[in-house]
């Protein structure tokens, strides 16, 4: 296992360095394009790959104009597969952060509660890996008040902390039977006219 993470790791460093050759590429592209627009001589430092760049330019199509990162794109398996996520609480959770786990749960579509007991997090990751679960939510508390979310994409990351403040569940409300039972449908995104590199993907 040791081996294929680093393994990983080597391969994940080799695509992000051809991702930065390529960055650079693109603003050479780009400095070559706008100077032949407004009608400027070429900059100094790329007279000598003037012309080469020049048939990129002529040769290139809307959808190769602008460099895209597949690396740390989370968006580009999303059609392939149903993303899984874990959820899991700090050691010793008291009764509001488990409850409001629960609450997680039904947020998250496609996500599944752990009970997480004495495992150290490097033990909750590689089993999340090995069962190619997709995200891991850890959630946090101060003296019984969830205070805290860190939500990790795996394999490679990225990982992110949220810092929660004044947190009312379901439970805490008191005329909740009013609401009704609380609905378990997908989120639905709409992209529509969105200029982003999301939409790009």
């Amino acid at each position: 296992m040791l081996r294929r993470n680093t393994r990983l790791r080597r391969e994940y460093l080799y695509r992000k360095s051809l991702e930065g050759k390529e960055r650079q590429h693109y603003e050479k592209k780009r400095r070559v394009r706008e100077a032949l627009e407004e009608g400027k001589p070429i900059p100094t430092e790329l007279r000598n790959e003037e012309l080469a760049l020049r048939r990129e330019i002529d040769l290139d199509d809307q959808d190769r104009a602008v460099p895209r990162s597949i690396i740390d794109d989370e968006y580009a398996g999303a059609t392939l597969r149903e993303p899984k996520i874990l959820l899991t609480t700090s050691r010793n959770p008291s009764a509001p952060l488990t409850q409001f786990v629960k609450e997680l749960k039904v947020v998250f579509p496609n996500s599944q509660r752990m009970n997480r007991g004495g495992q150290v997090i490097s033990e909750i990751v590689e089993s999340c890996r090995s069962h190619e679960i997709t995200d891991l939510i850890l959630v946090h508390e101060h003296r019984g008040q969830p205070d805290g979310l860190i939500v990790c994409h795996l394999p490679l990351g990225p990982t992110a902390y949220f810092g929660l403040l004044n947190v009312v569940t379901r439970h805490d409300i008191k005329d909740r039977k009013a609401m009704g039972k609380m609905s378990e449908a997908y989120p639905h995104l709409i992209l529509d006219n969105f200029t982003t590199k999301v939409l790009h993907t």
